[in-house]
């Protein structure tokens, strides 16, 4: 006898576990949930006897596992429209930073900014993922670039996580960019994000893994080691910013330091890729940063797909390079730009996007012992999760096992 708060009912399931049917789809399901945990998933058929204090009848609609946005910037202050009507009208990046726009404007913005406004209108982004599915995102620091800005910004991430409905996991990003008042002295910068923010935030509880820029333009391999020697020291996991622009040892990085993920990852070479493969580095593919960026050259899906790289889709939503706030439209776009299957870009969007922040055991498939999180969709097959662009497709939400 199974003693469960809620059964559902009447669906459709896409458990999304591995070596089964496509999708691990179950044509006719129940779930048992207790205490915010799956008791039980399976065919109607074989459901077990029970006892359900709620049963929700869902009408054959689809169950997904919840969907996981794993890279996001979803707390800063300001926007940076104008910039983008500067760049369609013939700017380039560079001259815009020169006048005081790009990072440096918003990490202005975000300097200035109160916690409470901070987690105002990072909850206003927020809803275009949740309506889209998210019961699970990762927010970085990395727009405060000092110590008092980068603390505020991982304490809203936090108050976002007890607060808004949603399960929360951050990423320290105190190497992003050089702030305009360090950049006659890089190494002391570098020192600080290092030696001083960073532990602070840890002390403080705030941190769930550290995040890193490595590219030409941004932080070298070397000051990236550096920062990833000092999260292990901290137990902490760490992740990265690797390959976006060029080929800057990123990924070999990671695989090194057995990273949770190395993300973007369009100019990875083959040897990048063998080392992620060796370190057991999650692929995260940014389609929305590609798109906004006019990019040409795309990750190298073939040879993640020959070396057993696993793949997740997240919609890296910020304010320059990637305001994009529909995780159903970074799955279209992933299917699109990059030709993932559909099943590859939702298992992007839940089973691998759950390894990429370290829950793969936690959620991101529809397994008994996992937490209830739940996307319920208006669709007659799960493809229709990549197929559509801007149609509303989502009936409801459950987070560990209450409706949402």
């Amino acid at each position: 006898m199974i003693r469960a708060d809620r059964l559902i009912t009447d669906c459709r399931l896409a458990t999304l576990v591995e070596g089964g049917a496509a999708y691990g789809a179950i044509e006719d399901g129940a779930i048992l949930i207790r205490d915010g945990r799956i008791a039980w998933v399976g065919a109607l058929a074989d459901l077990p006897e029970h006892t359900a204090e709620e049963t929700d009848r869902l009408g054959g609609r689809w169950v997904t596992p919840g969907l996981i946005d794993c890279h996001t910037h979803l707390v800063f202050g300001g926007d940076r429209s104008g910039e983008f009507e500067q760049r369609l009208k013939g700017a380039t990046y560079e001259e815009i930073a020169r006048a005081g726009g790009g990072i440096v404007s918003t990490m202005a913005a975000t300097r200035a900014a109160s916690e409470d406004e901070l987690y105002a209108s990072a909850v206003g982004r927020l809803a275009g993922l949740t309506a889209t599915g998210v019961t699970t995102v990762e927010i970085k620091s990395g727009y405060g670039l000092d110590r008092e800005t980068e603390l505020k910004m991982l304490r809203v991430a936090r108050r976002i996580g007890r607060e808004a409905g949603v399960r929360v996991r951050t990423s320290y990003l105190g190497l992003h960019a050089v702030p305009p008042e360090h950049r006659a002295d890089r190494a002391a910068y570098v020192d600080l994000a290092i030696d001083d923010i960073l532990p602070a935030a840890d002390a403080e509880g705030l941190v769930d893994a550290v995040d890193a820029y490595c590219e030409p333009i941004a932080f070298t391999v070397e000051e990236t080691a550096r920062l990833f020697d000092r999260a292990r020291a901290l137990g902490l996991p760490v992740k990265l910013h690797a390959d976006q622009l060029s080929d800057g040892g990123g990924a070999a990085l990671a695989g090194r330091y057995g990273a949770l993920s190395a993300d973007h990852v369009e100019h990875t070479t083959e040897a990048g890729v063998r080392a992620m493969a060796e370190g057991g580095v999650v692929a995260v593919l940014l389609p929305g940063a590609y798109l906004m960026l006019r990019e040409t050259t795309p990750p190298p899906i073939d040879l993640f797909r020959a070396h057993g790289v696993r793949m997740a889709v997240a919609t890296d939503c910020n304010p320059g390079t990637s305001p994009v706030a529909s995780m159903t439209a970074a799955i279209t776009l992933a299917c699109v730009q990059f030709r993932l299957t559909p099943e590859e870009a939702l298992a992007g969007a839940t089973r691998q996007a759950a390894r990429a922040l370290g829950l793969g055991e936690e959620i991101g498939t529809l397994e008994a012992g996992k937490a209830a999180d739940l996307a319920v969709w208006d669709i007659g097959r799960p493809a229709e999760l990549a197929y559509w662009l801007g149609k509303p497709l989502l009936h409801r939400t459950y987070v560990a096992g209450a409706r949402r």
